[in-house]
């Protein structure tokens, strides 16, 4: 046997279809084309048209087989909807992610409801939503992959975690949750938690040249995170080889969270 045909064997998702929430920028863009460069056939979930487009067309350009679906995932009807839209791009996903999410801290004195509910409902009502329309499917096929980005706010408090930090916590819980459930069916359900990673989601962070060597100098690795860091972790939890792991959270962080 070739290492060729062994690690083909080991992390392919040819025949695989992957649907991405936030999939058109930072981490979760990330994630979908290196999905879709394993094989997948992927389905970007997120708001705006333009990088949904450029994000499919750069993925279409690499001969990966991905399509787009704009969608509001702030209400249960606008998810409701894009699940049923994503589903028929492809067909109904072997593979979830939830990578769409809505960064909005005030210090906790100041959190009224209106920010709490958007936060809850982007980053982990439209996470369960998804889970309970397409994990029961998965499990009656014997084959599902489910993963959360999470973040370090789920583990401790800094920077105003506010519900932020409460939303990722649910999340990691969520995954716990949905892995009792389905994994008995042939369906693993983990969380990556990202360190620092600069992307558009931490565009105040990353405007501040001071903070950005200083939290990167906390790491073991010496530097900050990329959304290219995620690709093989994804793809690992995604195929076949991570078939025993199940209800994890695997932190991608260049050491951050060991101090």
């Amino acid at each position: 046997m070739s290492s060729q045909t062994y690690l083909s064997g080991l992390f392919s998702l040819d025949g695989r279809v992957a649907l991405v929430t936030g999939g058109s920028s930072g981490i979760g863009r990330a994630v979908a084309g290196a999905l879709a460069r394993a094989g997948a056939r992927v389905v970007v979930v997120a708001r705006r048209e333009r990088q949904l487009a450029e994000t499919v067309d750069e993925l279409v350009a690499d001969e990966c087989d991905a399509g787009w679906v704009s969608a509001d995932l702030r209400t249960r009807e606008g998810v409701r909807a894009a699940a049923e839209e994503a589903a028929s791009v492809f067909g109904e996903p072997d593979i979830l992610v939830n990578s769409a999410g809505i960064n909005l801290r005030p210090p906790l004195g100041e959190l009224g409801d209106d920010v709490w509910d958007a936060v809850m409902a982007v980053n982990l009502e439209a996470p369960f939503l998804l889970g309970q329309r397409f994990g029961p499917g998965m499990a009656e096929r014997g084959f599902g992959r489910i993963i959360h980005i999470s973040s370090q706010q789920a583990h401790r408090a800094f920077v105003q975690s506010g519900a932020y930090g409460v939303s990722k916590g649910g999340l990691e819980s969520l995954a716990r949750s949905q892995a009792e459930a389905w994994s008995p069916h042939g369906v693993t359900c983990n969380t990556l938690v990202p360190g620092v990673v600069l992307t558009p989601l931490n565009a105040r962070l990353s405007a501040d040249p001071a903070k950005v060597a200083e939290l990167a100098a906390r790491t073991m690795v010496g530097r900050n995170g990329l959304a290219e860091d995620f690709a093989g972790a994804a793809v690992f939890l995604a195929s076949g080889a991570s078939a025993y792991i199940t209800g994890q959270s695997l932190f991608v962080d260049g050491g951050l969270s060991v101090h």
